[in-house]
């Protein structure tokens, strides 16, 4: 099971970590222009918010447990994955786009199996 929880947190990371970096380094317009409508509803401030915050999670999933530098950062950032997609999920609702929201559902489930994993039966601290 702890081999299973490192890959579902490692590939979180690997996709909050593009997700984020992208967010950061490109422009409002640059990413509505994209496809990514969702974008739309947010200023650009709050785009760039959201952007880091998707960074630092998935600093949080890997690097204290790497690390063993305040393993239990793990979990919490699982549960941040988890609250950024309920965010995300809302946002696509509000916009009527509840075909786009398998990949933030996807992503909230293996979130949450993450901080369970990491605060239950394969916590690092116990």
């Amino acid at each position: 099971m702890n081999i299973a929880l490192w890959i579902v947190a490692g590939l979180l990371a690997a996709a909050f970590l593009a997700s984020g970096a992208v967010k950061l380094v490109q422009s409002r317009e640059k990413l509505v222009a994209s496809g990514m409508g969702v974008v739309e509803d947010l200023d650009a401030g709050t785009l760039k918010v959201v952007g880091a915050l998707e960074v630092l999670a998935a600093a949080g999933l890997i690097l204290p447990a790497a690390f063993d530098i305040a393993p239990v950062l793990v979990p919490l950032a699982a549960v941040g994955v988890v609250l950024l997609m309920v965010g995300a999920v809302v946002m696509h609702l509000r916009r009527d786009e509840a075909r786009v929201i398998a990949m933030p559902l996807i992503l909230l489930v293996l979130g949450a199996v993450v901080a369970w994993g990491r605060f239950g039966p394969e916590s690092f601290t116990g």
